[in-house]
C-alpha cells in the first residue's frame, strides 16, 4: 500500500488544490550504495523522497538563508546521498550521519517550517540505512497537518516508517487522517487510506471505519481499491466491524477495473476466513466469481493486464483462493466451480512460471473442495508434470502437495512413483527429503520389494542427516508389509549394516523380538549375523543384535543346521574369539560389551568344551572399570560358584516375546490410502496358568466385538514366606491357591496406577448416588462411586457383595468387561468368602478411565460355590448415574 504514495506523481497536470499544480516526477538517477545494512529498495525509496522535495514545491530550492535566520539552508537529499557515497569506512559514514542529524535536530528546535519537508526526507533515508530517527516523529505529524500535498506525502510516509500502534504518538494523527479522508482531492484521500491501512491501531480503526466504509461505496475506482485494502486492515484489527462493510461489498465484483476487483476479492477472502456466517453469505457469489475467472482465461490479449501471455495472473490466483474457501465442505458450490477449474487446468500455459503459479493454485483448490474424481486425477497429473520441471522450487512444491494428497488419492499418486523415486537422486536436500517422505507414503504390499530396493540404495548413498529418518521409515514399512519373515530379517540387517549408527534406539530390541518369534529362521539368522560382524565392529547396533543371537543360538551355529543357505563350519573357540574381540574392541560401547559378556555367559550352557574358558573370561571382567560390566561379571561369577545348579535353568533360551506396542503410529495405512485402527492380537497364557474352560467362559462373557476384556481379579494373597515380595510384584499370584479365572491379556501400563499414594477423590463424589448392580439368589452387589481428584476422567467404583442366605458363599470371583473406548482395572478383593445372613461383605475396587466421557456400560460375571454347587451368572449394568461418567 505504500507504493500508492507516489501515485499522484504519475498524473500529469492533476489539480490538487487551488493554486497548486503537480508537475510530472523527475527521474532520479541517484542510487545509494548497497551496504551490509541496506538493500536495493533503499535506492527506490530515496528516489521517491527526492521527487517530493523539488524546488518550487517545498520552497526549499533557495541556497541562501531567509533574512533574519541564523540557520543556513540545509543540503538537499541528493547531496546527502552523494556525500554518504563518498565515505570510505563505516566510521566515516557514521560521522557524516551524526553531523547531519545534529543539523536536523537544530532545525527542528528552531521550528523551521521552510525546510521541515527536506529534513524529514533526509531523516527517513537515514532511518532506512539503519540509523535512529525517532526524534522526527512529531515533525511527521506537523507535515501531515500541512495544507501542501508535498508536505503531506512525506509526512504520511514518515508516519508509516517511524510510527506504529505501540507508540501513543500515532493517536495524534487520528483527526488529521479523518479530515484527509474527507478531502476534496483523491490523492490526499489515498494517502490517508494507505497510512490507516498500514499502521492503524484498533482505536484508530474504530474511529475511522465509517469514513472507510463511505469511500468503499464511492464511484472512484482509485479510492475504492485503496478503501478495500484499508477495510481488510480494519477487519483484522477489529473483527466485530466486519458487518459494517457487508452492504458495501454487494457491487464490488461488478467493477470493471481490475485493481478494484483484486482488492475486492482480498476483502471477501478475509471476511470468509474470519466468519462462518460471512462464508455462508458469500457462497451465493460463486457463479459471479466463476464468470469473472472465465472471462480472464478466455479474453484476448490485453497489454494493460498481460503478464507473459496470461491475462492478470494475480487476479486469477486471488479468485482461485477465494473459490477454495467457498467450496470447502459445500457440495453445491463445489459443483458450480468444477467446470471452470477444469478449463483453467487445461488451458493455462505452463512454459512460463506465471502459468505454473496459476496451475498450482488450481490444484490446491481442486484438492480442497468436493471435486469430482476425474478432476482430482487431473490435478495430481499436473503435480506429476511439475516433478519434471527444471525449476527446483516447482519440484519441491509438487512433492509437498503430493504428500498432502497421498492419503486421499493414493492410487492416482502411485502412477507417478517412478518420477518420485527419481527425485531421491536430486542434489537439493529439501527435494530429497520430501521425495523420501513421499516414497515411504507410497509403500504398500504390492510394491514393497521394489520400493525397499530403491530406498535401501538411497540409504546407502544419502547424507548422514537423512539416514536416521530413512532407517526408521524402512523399519516401519518392513514391519507392515513384509512378504516373508526371511525378507523382513534380511532387510533389517541390511539397514543395520548400512546405517547402524544412525538407527533409533528401539531398533535393536525390535529386531531381537522379530528373530525370537521366527523360530524356523534361528539358524539362518545367527549364521548371517555371525558373518556380518566378522572383523567389523563399526556398526554397534548390528554387533549388539549379533551378540544376542550368538548367545541364544550359538549351538545352532556350531552344529551347522542352517537349511536356507550353505552352512559354515565354525568351532566353539572361534565363536568365543569373536565375542571376546567385541569385548576388547575400541569401537565397542558399554552396552555392546554388556551384550557380548551376557552372550558368552549363555554359551556356557550351550557349549560343552569351553566352559572353563568362559569362566576365565567372566572372572576377568569382575574387576572392570565399567561399573555395569563389572556388576554383570560379578553376578555371573556367583552363578558359577554358588548357584551352578541353577545356571542351566536361568540361561535357557528366551521364550517367544509378545510385543506390547507397535513400532509406529496406531493407524496402518492401507493400499488405498485409507487408515484403519490396528487390532492387537491377544493370546491366552500357557495352559498351566489358565484352564481352557475358564478362558472360554471369559470369551462367552465378553460376547460382542465391541467389548474389550480386562484383567480380572484373582483371590487375595495368603501369607507367604520368603519370596513374598516377588509374588506381590507379579500381581497377587498365589502358587497354592486356585488358578486365576481369566487370561492375563497383554496391555500397556494402566494409566491409573499410583493413584493410591495421594488423595484421589474430590468433593463432587458426595453427590453420586449408589446403585444396585445385581440382586439375585441372595447375592446382592452394590456399586458406590467416587471421582478421581487427579484425573477427572477416572471413576473409582467400590463394589460391596453381601449374602442374605443361611450359608456362606465361597470361592467368590467377580469379573467385568467394558467397551473398547474405556480402560478398566480390577483390584484385588478383600476376601473370597461372603458370610451368610449379611454379617459381612466383600469389597473390591474398580478403576474406570473414560477419556471420551461416554455413557458407561459394563458386563459382569459372577462365580461362587454355594450349598455344595458351583454357581455362575452373567449380568449387564446400564443404569450408571450420569454424574459417574460425565
Amino acid at each position: 500500500m505504500q507504493q500508492a504514495i507516489a501515485a499522484p506523481c504519475s498524473e500529469r497536470g492533476q489539480s490538487v488544490s487551488p493554486g497548486l499544480q503537480i508537475p510530472p516526477p523527475a527521474v532520479s538517477v541517484l542510487r545509494p550504495r548497497r551496504r551490509h545494512f541496506g538493500c536495493q529498495a533503499l535506492a527506490t525509496a530515496a528516489a521517491t523522497f527526492a521527487v517530493g522535495i523539488r524546488p518550487g514545491e517545498c520552497r526549499a530550492g533557495r541556497e541562501e538563508a531567509l533574512p533574519g535566520r541564523r540557520m543556513p539552508a540545509p543540503i538537499r537529499l541528493r547531496e546527502l546521498i552523494r556525500t554518504i557515497r563518498t565515505a570510505r569506512t563505516q566510521a566515516e559514514e557514521r560521522e557524516m550521519i551524526q553531523k547531519e542529524c545534529a543539523a536536523i535536530r537544530s532545525s527542528f528546535r528552531e521550528e523551521d517550517n521552510t525546510y521541515r519537508c527536506r529534513n524529514v526526507a533526509k531523516l527517513l533515508y537515514m532511518h532506512m540505512l539503519g540509523y535512529p530517527a525517532h526524534f522526527g516523529q512529531l515533525e511527521c505529524l506537523k507535515l501531515i497537518a500541512s495544507q501542501k500535498f508535498t508536505d503531506k506525502r512525506i509526512g504520511y510516509l514518515g508516519a508509516m516508517l517511524l510510527l506504529d500502534e505501540r507508540q501513543d504518538v500515532h493517536l495524534l494523527m487520528t483527526n488529521c487522517i479523518k479530515n484527509d479522508l474527507n478531502h476534496s482531492t483523491q490523492y490526499v484521500q489515498g494517502l490517508a487510506l494507505c497510512t490507516l491501512g498500514c499502521m492503524g491501531s484498533s482505536e484508530m480503526c474504530r474511529d475511522l471505519a465509517g469514513e472507510v466504509e463511505k469511500l468503499l461505496k464511492t464511484s472512484n475506482s482509485y479510492l475504492r481499491k485503496k478503501a478495500a485494502l484499508c477495510a481488510v486492515h480494519v477487519i483484522r484489527k477489529v473483527p466485530e466491524l466486519m458487518e459494517m462493510f457487508l452492504p458495501a461489498t454487494k457491487n464490488l465484483l461488478n467493477e470493471k477495473n481490475h485493481g478494484v476487483l483484486h482488492t475486492s476479492v482480498v476483502l471477501l477472502t478475509e471476511m470468509c476466513e474470519r466468519s462462518p456466517d460471512m462464508l455462508a453469505h458469500f457462497r451465493k457469489l460463486v457463479p459471479q466469481l466463476v464468470r469473472i475467472l472465465k472471462n480472464l482465461i478466455m479474453s484476448g490479449y490485453s497489454p494493460e493486464h498481460d503478464v507473459s501471455g496470461i491475462s492478470d495472473p494475480f487476479l486469477q490466483v486471488r479468485i482461485l483462493r477465494l473459490l477454495r474457501i467457498l467450496g470447502r465442505n459445500d457440495d453445491d458450490s463445489s459443483e458450480a466451480m468444477n467446470d471452470i477449474l477444469a478449463q483453467v487446468a487445461t488451458n493455462t500455459e505452463t512454459s512460463k512460471n506465471v502459468g505454473n503459479a496459476i496451475l498450482y493454485e488450481t490444484v490446491l483448490t481442486i484438492m480442497d473442495i468436493k471435486s469430482e474424481s476425474g478432476l482430482r486425477v487431473l490435478a495430481i497429473n499436473i503435480l506429476g508434470r511439475f516433478l519434471l520441471n527444471n525449476d527446483k522450487n516447482i519440484r519441491y512444491v509438487a512433492l509437498t502437495s503430493l504428500l498432502k494428497t497421498v492419503q486421499t488419492d493414493h492410487n492416482a499418486v502411485q502412477r507417478h512413483r517412478s518420477t518420485i523415486v527419481d527425485c531421491l537422486k536430486d542434489l537439493d536436500v529439501s527435494i530429497k527429503r520430501r521425495a523420501m517422505e513421499l516414497s515411504f507414503a507410497l509403500v504398500n504390499g504390492n510394491n514393497i520389494r521394489g520400493m525397499m530396493k530403491e530406498l535401501l540404495y538411497f540409504l546407502d548413498s544419502c547424507e548422514p542427516e537423512f539416514k536416521a529418518d530413512c532407517a526408521s521409515g524402512i523399519f516401519l514399512a518392513a514391519e507392515k508389509y513384509a512378504p516373508s519373515k526371511r525378507w523382513h530379517i534380511d532387510t533389517i540387517m541390511r539397514v543395520l549394516t548400512t546405517a547402524g549408527s544412525y538407527v533409533r534406539d528401539d531398533a535393536v530390541p525390535n529386531l531381537i523380538q522379530l528373530i525370537t518369534n521366527s523360530m524356523e529362521m534361528h539358524a539362518y539368522t545367527v549364521q548371517r549375523l555371525y558373518k556380518a560382524i566378522m572383523g567389523d565392529y563399526s556398526q554397534q547396533p548390528m554387533v549388539q543384535v549379533a551378540s544376542w543371537c550368538i548367545g541364544e543360538y550359538g549351538d545352532l551355529l556350531v552344529s551347522g543346521q542352517c537349511e536356507e543357505e550353505e552352512p559354515i563350519q565354525v568351532t566353539e573357540d572361534e565363536v568365543l574369539d569373536v565375542l571376546e574381540s567385541v569385548l576388547v574392541s575400541n569401537m565397542s560401547v558399554s552396552v555392546t560389551r554388556g551384550y557380548a559378556l551376557t552372550a558368552i555367559m549363555k554359551l556356557s550352557t550351550r557349549f560343552t568344551c569351553t566352559v572353563n574358558r568362559i569362566k576365565k573370561v567372566v572372572s576377568i571382567y569382575g574387576s572392570s572399570i565399567d561399573v555395569e560390566l563389572q556388576q554383570r561379571a560379578v553376578e555371573y561369577n556367583a552363578l558359577f560358584k554358588k548357584y551352578d545348579h541353577m545356571r542351566s535353568a536361568l540361561l535357557e533360551r528366551m521364550p517367544v516375546m509378545e510385543k506390547l506396542t507397535t513400532n509406529g503410529p496406531t493407524d496402518v495405512t492401507q493400499p488405498n490410502g485409507e487408515a484403519e485402527p490396528t487390532v492387537l492380537e491377544t493370546k491366552p497364557p500357557p495352559s498351566g496358568l489358565q484352564p481352557t474352560s475358564q478362558a472360554n467362559d471369559l470369551l462367552d462373557l465378553l460376547g460382542g466385538n465391541d467389548i474389550t476384556p480386562i484383567i480380572s481379579t484373582a483371590p487375595p494373597n495368603k501369607p507367604a514366606s520368603a519370596g513374598g515380595e516377588l509374588l506381590d510384584l507379579l500381581g497377587d499370584l498365589n502358587p497354592t491357591g486356585p488358578p486365576a479365572p481369566a487370561p492375563q491379556i497383554s496391555q500397556p501400563p494402566f494409566l491409573l496406577d499410583g493413584l493410591s499414594s495421594q488423595p484421589i477423590f474430590n468433593d463432587i463424589t458426595a453427590g453420586i448416588p449408589p446403585i444396585t448392580a445385581y440382586n439375585k439368589n441372595g447375592l446382592k452387589i452394590d456399586f458406590a462411586f467416587e471421582r478421581s481428584n487427579t484425573n477427572p476422567s477416572v471413576t473409582v467404583i467400590t463394589i460391596q457383595a453381601s449374602n442374605s442366605t443361611e450359608l456362606d458363599m465361597t470361592d467368590f470371583v467377580f469379573q467385568a468387561a467394558v467397551p473398547k473406548t474405556f480402560q478398566l482395572q480390577l483390584l484385588s478383593p478383600s476376601s473370597s468368602v461372603i458370610p451368610a445372613f449379611n454379617t459381612g461383605t466383600i469389597t473390591q475396587v474398580i478403576k474406570v478411565l473414560n477419556p471420551q466421557k461416554q455413557q458407561l456400560r459394563m458386563r459382569i460375571k459372577l462365580t461362587y460355590n454355594h450349598k455344595g454347587s458351583a454357581m455362575q451368572d452373567l449380568a449387564e449394568v446400564n443404569n450408571f448415574p450420569t454424574q459417574s461418567w460425565q
